[in-house]
């Protein structure tokens, strides 16, 4: 531990000075936009000619579609066994595994239920108006089925290492699913492939945006960091430091205390503001399906609208992606099929009601198109913390210091969540040894994101984590038979009471 906060600390202190006079920030910018974003969008986002769509999109559409209909509507119809799950009246202490499916569902929870509610919904909004909403809600209802089978591989692919420790993910399915069916080259490619965007994922997204859009909304109450924002960084990167050495069962320990509260903190607060505004809920609801289909003066139009939801959902829900595999696949079970179905909440819990609370709120309040010079300036900067944070002030006016210690909590949470995701990608690269050297990299992005431009840093995070559905949902594809015998036998045997609750 010493050694990889006293080199992470060591650099992130020689760094200031570089930051203050804009120097660093300028170059790491132009990096970002010139080597990073700009060449892997060209690719990410081809325009697919007949659809009009970018080629990411219409994957993760199809994908997320397909597994709907494959699974027979599984996220409908395993959605209240999911609750008896996670409430524990399934558990069984002789089952394998490091963490239970609480703990589980809080680690992966606390990757996905963070500043993609609050700050990527606003944003959002902000560029697609109200349709936006309805295009998330959506992915995030078909992204449950998507969870449930990529989760539901990482149970039964995982590996049980010598010490006890249990290691599992997309990349051990990928490789290990697809050699079964002999595809080993492939699921090798794709596998290696996976990692290297979710340590990418895990830099941005799972990092330096969340950093960077919690600062913004920090800013708000503590001047000081408008100053001194490298100080910010510093402060987030000690903290996360502090936590991530500890592996998945201090993380689990960590998340299943810290997402409980934030979420009702944040919910209570969404709540109060749509029950004193209830007699605006009808025309906000219309103006989403009405701009959903008839998006008026945004660019791109139709496709401009569903493009800006589906990107926004999938970064805050990450389904598709494969990244909450790797939690999933430590938490103690049965049967494969018992975390595929724990895990299919997720998105339902992220985006379908946290998310569309925050845009609700967004839309009633006005946030969204305020010519307001405060809301104006958050949204031409991307700064969706610190959108959402005006709109929720202008009702509740001391919310802005409760939410800002919220989205302090949220990025921490995500940030050692997705720690553990990279980590995990690689050591599966280059080995168990090799893990200082991917948490001394991991503290230095968390470093950056204090002082990279929000604009650059969300391109990349988009890219990194949409990315990792390509070979995901490609190799999932080629399993989702397995996945579906799984789920036909896990069904017989609780319908014969083979499987039954425990208390």
């Amino acid at each position: 531990m010493s050694r990889v906060l006293g080199a992470a600390f060591a650099l992130c202190f020689s760094l200031p000075a570089l930051a203050e006079t804009g120097g660093l920030a300028a170059t790491v910018d132009s990096l970002f936009g010139t080597y990073l974003v700009g060449p892997i969008a060209t690719v990410f986002f081809w325009n697919i000619p007949v659809l009009n769509m970018p080629l990411v999109v219409f994957w993760l559409l199809a994908g997320a579609t397909f597994f709907t209909f494959r699974m027979g509507f599984v996220n409908v119809r395993m959605f209240r066994h999911a609750i008896d799950l996670v409430a524990g009246k399934y558990d069984d202490e002789e089952s394998e595994g490091e963490v239970t499916h609480f703990q589980a569902l809080s680690a992966a929870l606390s990757a996905t239920v963070g500043l993609g509610n609050i700050a990527g919904v606003a944003i959002a909004v902000a560029l697609g108006g109200p349709g936006a909403t309805f295009w998330m809600i959506l992915v995030g209802l078909l992204g449950m089925s998507a969870k449930f089978t990529e989760c539901t591989l990482g149970q039964a692919y995982r590996k049980k290492r010598a010490d006890g420790r249990i290691m599992g993910g997309a990349m051990y399915y990928l490789s290990d699913g697809l050699a079964e069916m002999g595809n080993a080259k492939l699921g090798k490619v794709l596998a290696v492939m996976f990692c290297i965007l979710c340590i990418g994922g895990s830099f941005g997204g799972g990092n330096a945006f969340q950093v960077s859009q919690s600062m913004s909304q920090v800013q708000t109450v503590v001047p000081l960091f408008n100053d001194m924002p490298w100080l910010y960084g510093l402060i987030i990167t000690t903290v996360v430091a502090v936590v991530i050495l500890g592996g998945i069962q201090r993380i689990a320990q960590v998340a299943e205390r810290i997402v409980p509260v934030m979420c009702g903190i944040y919910v209570l607060a969404c709540l109060y503001i749509l029950v004193t505004h209830a007699g605006e809920i009808p025309g906000a609801f219309a103006a989403i399906v009405d701009g959903a289909f008839n998006p008026d003066a945004i660019e791109g139009g139709f496709i401009g609208v569903l493009v800006i939801g589906v990107k926004r959902a999938v970064f805050s829900n990450e389904a598709g992606v494969g990244s909450a595999a790797i939690a999933h696949a430590a938490a103690k079970v049965k049967h494969p099929v018992e975390e595929g179905v724990v895990a299919l909440l997720e998105p339902f819990i992220d985006t379908v009601v946290v998310c569309t609370m925050t845009a609700l709120v967004i839309i009633i309040t006005g946030a969204w198109s305020s010519p307001d010079a405060a809301y104006v300036a958050a949204r031409e900067a991307g700064q969706g913390g610190a959108l959402t944070s005006l709109a929720m002030s202008s009702v509740i006016p001391t919310f802005k210091y409760i939410l800002s210690a919220a989205v302090f909590l949220f990025a921490f949470s995500t940030m050692i969540s997705w720690s553990y995701y990279g980590e995990r990608c690689w050591a599966w690269l280059f080995g168990d040894n090799s893990s200082l050297i991917y948490r001394l990299l991991f503290l230095v992005f968390a470093f950056l994101g204090s002082i990279v431009t929000a604009g650059n840093v969300l391109d990349f995070s988009d890219l990194m984590i949409l990315g990792m559905a390509f070979p995901n949902i490609l190799g999932v594809l080629m399993l989702s038979s397995k996945v579906r015998g799984m789920l036909d036998d896990y069904q017989s045997k609780l319908a014969s009471g083979e499987i039954k609750k425990t208390q």
